[in-house]
């Protein structure tokens, strides 16, 4: 049963019958915030009273003799306002199978409220079925979510960890809309960044076979690379010789520094839990983007000894694809990574690119390039950007050094999550400590919309209050500790068909909506705000509820509370983080 469907169909039956035929499809509901109002509402009144209000208007501006327009059977004239059409909706729509009640309120709402059955056919579903909530929206499709990138000889910061956290959350609400995913990873190995650190390993004397982390290195060379033109020249030569790989010391540094720098990101990948299925690397899309782009000289003319594209043109601004030393720039290095996707993997039907919304305008002149060349694979290109996650002091640099590396971040939360730990009942507290560091960080980050940055506050990514990752697991872990305790005492959860729906039992049948919602926008942060609403409506449900009270009862409160579990798993995963058995 698809009551939501059947609403839109009813809607539609009851357009028709006034004279405004409307396809279901268009029809819009949404979830009313509060809960008071129903379970599902629409403004479609509204909106075909403003629709045909203005089309008449247009005629009686001026001459009010012209008779009334008809759109159909409708007449403007019998409806003074919209909730005086969305009444009309309403006695027109008759019962509704699954609804309990449907009311017309100002200023045209119509309200739909379900029947306790429909409540309780979600709960049985979502406390039996391990993939509670997924759909197969994107079934037979093979989607590639490029995300993360960062760049070998440079520091891994707490932005990379905003793009692997909403990559990774991508890429997990597709598989579980049904689609096969490919998670890649896109890293800059060569580039004057690359031959900054290695000038700055030189000079700092750095041995880049045991050096942890060469941030300092990197930054050491982009301020001399700025400052010194004499540096420059040193570091556009080292540039040129790690492309051409003619020089043995530069190549030992470097195959070294590549090496250690891939294994410290492995680590943090591994505590983030991403797992990816291929990783691309500007050294071997460079040559292919040169290829390219001196194939298309009509798309990228010279000028001054450099190949440039025209953006202007188009409404963009101009970029350099090969500079004029004849290297490839991160343009045509980009150019070069959508085609050996594609080369690679023919049969993905969408390309995910999640970055930071600093290169917008960037991605916009590499989609129009794209669309000239290869229309076949801009038309599969989605770009999705983030916000920056930014220091009491501002904006992060790592040209500067004004850095805070992922793992850094991760481990000082960790250890500031220990005391909690060691007071839970977990039998690994120290894996429970970087469970929590983790859900505090990838909350924070997911609570709301793309695009927008944020400002990382410890104290409340770690507070078991609310609005916190922690907060999501504790009430995971609270639900856990109730049904052993349930197990124990003997009690069989039961629905009952005719309880009444409570607040929490009505958020608990929204969640396969909130999923295809979440993903058909990708935008985890609707799922993230959900479970927060989920677990709070939990908890305070909990605190006024005698759960476990001896009564027949308690078999239909246990199962509730087996809903609310599979729910907050399930959500958890699609956001990344681990559902901890006991806090």
């Amino acid at each position: 049963m698809n009551t939501a469907q059947d609403i839109k169909q009813a809607i539609a039956r009851a357009l028709e019958n006034v004279g405004i035929p409307t396809a279901s499809e268009s029809i819009m509901l949404e979830h009313p915030a509060e809960l008071s109002r129903g379970d599902y509402a629409t403004n479609v009144a509204m909106q075909a009273f403003g629709r045909i209000a203005k089309s008449q208007n247009q005629y009686h501006k001026d001459d009010t003799t012209v008779p009334k327009i008809k759109t159909g059977n409708f007449v403007l004239d019998g409806f003074k306002n919209p909730e005086q059409l969305a009444e009309k909706l309403v006695a027109t729509m008759g019962n509704i199978e699954g609804v309990s009640s449907i009311v017309a309120v100002k200023p045209g709402f119509i309200n739909f409220t379900l029947a306790s059955q429909t409540i309780a056919a979600s709960l049985d579903s979502a406390r039996t079925q391990d993939m509670w909530g997924n759909n197969e929206m994107r079934a037979g499709q093979k989607i590639m979510v490029e995300y993360t990138q960062p760049n070998p000889f440079k520091e891994f910061h707490i932005g990379h960890l905003m793009g692997n956290v909403n990559g990774e959350s991508i890429a997990r609400l597709m598989q579980y809309v049904g689609a096969e995913v490919l998670r890649v990873n896109y890293q800059g190995d060569v580039g004057v960044h690359v031959a900054c650190a290695i000038w700055g390993i030189k000079k700092l004397d750095i041995d880049p076979s045991t050096a942890d982390e060469f941030g300092q290195a990197y930054s050491t060379g982009a301020m001399a690379y700025k400052a010194d033109p004499q540096a420059k020249n040193e570091i556009d030569e080292i540039n040129k010789k790690v492309y051409d790989r003619s020089d043995p010391e530069i190549n030992t540094l470097y195959d070294a520094g590549r090496k250690k720098s891939l294994e410290a990101f492995e680590r943090i990948y591994v505590i983030l839990g991403t797992t990816f299925d291929h990783y691309f690397f500007e050294s071997e899309t460079g040559p292919i983007g040169k290829e390219i782009v001196l194939a298309h000289p009509d798309i990228f003319p010279e000028s001054d000894g450099a190949r440039i594209f025209r953006g202007e043109e188009y409404g963009l601004h101009t970029r350099v694809f090969i500079n004029a030393t004849g290297l490839p720039t991160y343009e045509a290095k980009e150019i070069g990574l959508q085609r050996l996707k594609k080369d690679l993997y023919p049969d993905t039907t969408l390309l995910i690119i999640e970055t930071a919304n600093e290169i917008d305008e960037y991605f916009k002149v590499i989609h129009k390039v794209l669309e000239l060349i290869y229309p076949d694979i801009a038309a599969q290109m989605k770009h999705v950007s983030h916000g920056l996650m930014k220091l009491s002091t501002g904006k992060m640099s790592s040209r500067t050094g004004n850095v805070i590396t992922g793992e850094s971040l991760l481990n000082e939360l960790a250890e500031a999550a220990k005391a909690r730990a060691a007071e839970s009942r977990a039998d690994d507290t120290e894996k429970l400590a970087e469970q929590i560091a983790v859900a505090a960080i990838k909350y924070q980050i997911l609570k709301q919309g793309s695009g927008k940055d944020i400002v990382f506050d410890r104290e409340r990514a770690l507070s078991l209050e609310g609005d916190s990752g922690p907060y999501l697991q504790y009430a995971y872990a609270r639900t856990n500790a109730i049904i052993a305790k349930a197990h124990e005492q003997g009690i069989v959860p039961m629905i009952d068909q005719s309880a009444m729906p409570s607040e929490v039992t009505r958020l608990i049948h929204r969640f396969p909506e909130i999923v295809e919602h979440a993903s058909h926008e990708l935008e985890s942060h609707i799922v993230t705000q959900y479970l927060t609403h989920l677990a709070s409506s939990f908890n305070s449900w909990y605190a006024q509820e005698q759960i476990l009270d001896g009564t027949p009862a308690a078999a239909h409160k246990v199962a509730i509370v087996e809903a609310v579990n599979r729910t907050l798993k399930n959500g958890l995963w699609i956001l990344g983080i681990t559902a901890p058995e006991k806090m």
